[in-house]
């Protein structure tokens, strides 16, 4: 953990030393170019030093976090550490503004001194200052804190102990320990005792602690006979592939009286040659528990052999890439227990001694709730009822451990193997995403985390790193998804097309996470204040969950904050952020949602290292000018705000990423009619926008719109007819557009639109649309064959039946038609849209007919239909999409509804409805 702080500052001080700005500033003062270039120098120092200890935390981390000569070491690091983090953004302030402002400051007998250098001199003394300290901290560690070589201290034997311990402990558990693993326990035995002489490799995975190991363990104790020999040995990330090796020779010869000699003294090269020739003529069963890395197993693969004979692996881990390597079909997600299951394992260990391990009813409530809270994983739910088991049983008892269990889990030694097999999980990760992680454990229990928010943040945030010609937020959706291949993250749900979209936290792993981030100063939550207002350890990140004390008192020490997000909408607005404009100069992250804010103080603009702007579903009407002085911003949400336009100097925010500014969509049975905002002439100096939503289309923006080749995604509103050819020459100019929404000014204006980016996946469009767009032959989705995952058509008002034209677009996963078509009759026929899951098909009023055929739309999951008031019948072949997840009828007649219950199809169904004079609602 310790490392990443450090690793933060040393990245923006490697930033502010290669920007050049010190050079830009000597080049307007020769003469004090001397001193910028000595405190260039000192920085220089300061960054190598700070290298160096980072590199130290990198191998002590977690083992030492209850030494208390390291911990004390370790809190003068933060100290000098967040010192320099300040001298650092104040450097970059000064010299920023310097350049910025100009450089002509002038008295009536000649030129005055800049401010701004004068100010480099103070910072000068300073860095000086923490050179000293950190010369002396470097003296204390060699003189006070154990060598980090220490054979009983080292970062190689201490995982591999804990590795070893952790596994020990989950083999020696007994089969009442196991509950819940009768399904895959089964699935196990099958796949072990196939008749498919080819060699197979299993793979168990899920997150640390739910179950694996001992599932492992259970199956190779009862199956292992079967085979000639057989082997268990635990791998971790450190392993060494002769120790691996040796092991698992001595393992399959323990038994024998003639095993190989001299084991511990053959090299790499004797020890797979002797493995190669024993097992190519067994069938062997091997267990390689706890792998962390594909290269474990292809280090090890080429000595176990495919011999054609039915042997087995099987490997238990953490990691989706590692899980990937099983043979096709072999690969075993272990889950956390259901509800039912997780308290008959939690009754089990609470409760031995009595009949049928029955709960006490004056317990029940606060078993329910103290279970709730391991979420299902079976080493918590063991280790905490274990712990209850020698508890007295009364509710004053149970109570007390309820409300301290956070404090047991990270602080009762009895409960130490849950903190060490998640601990190894997060030793385990690569340093760039352990920031990343620990920030998400910033949000309270069961947050629900949305990707694309997530990303923007971690980018605001400078956890992210370029990678090749790839994007800052392509790198962070990276980091997500081995965040979740780790099981450290739990993917919730993902979208139409399979993009993961929402995630989750695990309770346990988020208050070992927490933790960590109060006793390294990465971050606090709003509960963790503590008396007297201040921050907990200056703490500079803030998440505000509720606020409980007066704003003003738990803010006293809010200019060390670098990050502020408030998630309490309730919180009073009125003092909030003139105090943070004022006070909190280095304020990085600033993510107000929700609060009803109405006014931005100027001295907004003061916050120049700001880089995300959060004011989405704020009250707010206007931004002042000094908005534009806000460089670094890369994020600004405005959206749901009732700000109509922005000040002309926004568009010298030239870093600036992503733009939100949609309003409240006016939707209903009239025309659906999307507002964003005007921006001021200049719009194509804003090159690095990926994100504008919504665009208020005028003469002047939409011919500069060709300027920004950057953009992913484009909201534009009010569009005119007049305006298509030169949104159309736009668009082709964007190689990297993915969704696109065009919105006419009315239901009358005609969208003209021939071509689209070949890269785009997601299309929405809310107006009429000219004849011939989607009949037989159009060219309007030429290109776009493979990539189009989601149209949406509102108000397009065709006479052609456009289902053929869109049929091309074999990957479409949603269709949705609102007021789309005006013909009587649609049909899907055989093989359209083989991959569809989300169909709606509302406001027609002159369908009639709605047939499906057999091998039409096979993947189907929800199916929509809503005030198609002239359709008279059940749609024809609606019995081919059964069974479906979802299906509604809405807005429809009672005669209709009579259909639907007379249909056999449906009889057998779950579906929804609602009556189209709304005085009747139903659910079947």
């Amino acid at each position: 953990m310790a490392e990443i702080v450090l690793l933060l500052v040393i990245e923006k001080m490697v930033i502010a030393l290669a920007n050049g700005a010190a050079n830009q500033a000597s080049a307007h003062f020769s003469k004090y170019g001397t001193q910028l270039i000595e405190l260039q120098g000192s920085m220089g120092r300061v960054v190598r030093e700070l290298r160096i200890i980072h590199d130290v935390l990198c191998q002590m981390d977690i083992r030492n976090r209850h030494n208390q000569v390291y911990e004390g070491w370790l809190d003068e690091v933060w100290k000098v550490a967040h010192a320099m983090e300040d001298m650092v953004d104040e450097y970059m302030y000064q010299v920023g503004r310097e350049h910025d402002t100009g450089c002509c400051f002038y008295l009536k007998k000649g030129l005055r001194k800049p401010r701004s250098l004068l100010s480099l001199n103070q910072i000068s003394s300073k860095v000086k200052e923490i050179e000293k300290d950190l010369a002396h901290l470097s003296e204390m560690k060699y003189r006070w804190v154990p060598m980090i070589n220490n054979e009983d201290t080292g970062s190689l034997n201490y995982m591999v102990k804990k590795s070893q311990d952790l596994a020990n402990i989950s083999r020696s558990l007994d089969d009442e320990d196991l509950v819940g693993v009768d399904e895959n326990r089964g699935k196990l035995e099958q796949w072990l005792g196939s008749d498919d002489v080819e060699r197979s490799l299993i793979t168990l995975i899920g997150m640390g602690g739910l179950g694996k190991t001992a599932l492992a363990s259970n199956v190779y104790r009862k199956e292992r006979e079967k085979f000639q020999c057989h082997a268990w040995v635990s791998i971790s990330q450190t392993y060494s592939r002769e120790d691996v090796l040796r092991n698992i020779i001595k393992e399959l010869f323990k038994n024998e009286v003639s095993g190989p000699s001299n084991i511990a003294a053959m090299d790499i090269t004797s020890l797979e040659e002797t493995l190669k020739r024993y097992l190519g003529q067994m069938k062997y069963l091997i267990i390689l528990d706890d792998v962390w890395t594909p290269d474990a197993f292809e280090d090890l693969s080429r000595s176990l052999v495919c011999n054609g004979k039915g042997s087995r692996l099987i490997i238990t881990t953490r990691q989706g890439d590692v899980a990937a390597l099983a043979s096709q079909g072999h690969i075993l997600t272990l889950e956390p227990l259901p509800e039912d299951k997780a308290w008959d394992l939690f009754c089990k260990k609470s409760f031995p001694k009595e009949t049928n391990h029955h709960c006490p009813e004056e317990l029940r409530l606060l078993s329910e709730e103290i279970l709730s809270k391991c979420k299902g994983l079976p080493l918590a739910i063991v280790s905490v009822g274990s712990l209850l088991h020698v508890r007295e049983k009364t509710v004053e008892e149970w109570k007390r451990i309820n409300d301290q269990l956070s404090w047991e889990i990270l602080n009762n030694s009895r409960l130490d193997h849950i903190r060490n097999v998640l601990h190894l999980s997060y030793i385990y990760l690569p340093t760039y995403l352990k920031s990343c992680f620990l920030y998400c454990s910033l949000f309270p229990e069961d947050y629900l985390f949305r990707r694309k928010t997530l990303v923007r943040l971690w980018t605001a945030e400078g956890f992210i790193v370029e990678r090749g010609v790839s994007t800052l937020e392509e790198v962070a959706e990276g980091y997500l998804k081995e965040l979740v291949n780790r099981n450290m993250l739990q993917l919730v749900r993902r979208n139409a097309f399979g993009r993961m979209k929402r995630f989750r936290m695990h309770d346990i792993i988020r208050e070992l996470a927490v933790d960590l981030c109060q006793n390294y100063r990465f971050g606090v939550k709003s509960e963790d204040y503590i008396c007297g207002g201040t921050l907990h350890r200056d703490g500079r990140r803030l998440v505000v969950h509720k606020l409980k004390k007066d704003i003003r008192h738990s803010f006293s020490s809010i200019h060390e904050l670098r990050t502020f997000i408030t998630l309490d909408k309730s919180m009073p607005p009125l003092t909030l952020l003139p105090l943070i404009s004022e006070n909190s100069r280095y304020m990085t992250v600033l993510e107000l949602t929700g609060l009803p804010i109405e006014k931005i103080p100027n001295a907004i603009g003061d916050l120049f290292n700001l880089r995300h702007l959060g004011l989405r579903d704020s009250k707010v009407r206007y931004l002042p000018k000094s908005i534009e002085k806000l460089l670094n911003l890369l994020t600004l949400d405005l959206c749901r705000s009732d700000i109509h336009e922005l000040p002309r100097g926004i568009v010298k925010l030239k870093k600036l990423r992503h733009l939100f500014a949609e309003k409240e969509t006016v939707s209903g049975r009239d025309f659906r009619l999307s507002s964003g905002v005007c921006i001021p002439i200049g719009l194509g100096n804003l090159t690095n926008l990926q994100t504008l939503q919504a665009l208020e289309v005028q003469d002047e923006s939409i011919k500069q719109l060709a300027e920004l080749r950057q953009l992913r995604s484009l909201k534009i509103c009010n569009v005119k007819g007049i305006y298509c050819e030169h949104l159309h020459e736009s668009l082709v100019q964007m190689p990297f557009l993915s969704y696109l929404y065009v919105g006419a000014s009315d239901k009358n204006e005609v969208l003209m639109l021939n071509t689209l980016p070949t890269s785009l996946q997601k299309l929405r469009l809310n107006g009429r649309l000219p004849e011939g767009t989607l009949s037989r032959g159009s060219t309007l989705f030429q290109g776009v064959e493979q990539n189009m995952y989601s149209l949406r058509l509102s108000w397009s008002q065709l006479r052609e039946d456009p289902l053929p034209s869109l049929s091309q677009l074999v990957n479409l996963t949603v269709l949705h038609f609102f007021r789309a078509y005006n013909g009587e009759k649609l049909t899907f026929l055989t093989g359209w849209f083989p991959n569809l899951k989300h169909l709606s098909l509302r406001d027609m009023p002159n369908l009639k007919r709605l047939e499906i055929k057999l091998g039409a739309m096979a993947t189907l999951e929800s199916f929509t239909l809503g005030s198609l008031n002239s359709m008279a019948e059940v749609p024809p072949g609606l019995e081919f999409l059964m069974p479906l997840q979802y299906l509604g009828f809405f807005q429809i007649t009672r005669d209709f509804l009579k259909l639907l219950y007379q249909c056999p199809q449906l009889a057998c169904t779950q579906w929804q409805h609602t009556l189209r004079d709304d005085d009747d609602d139903d659910d079947r």
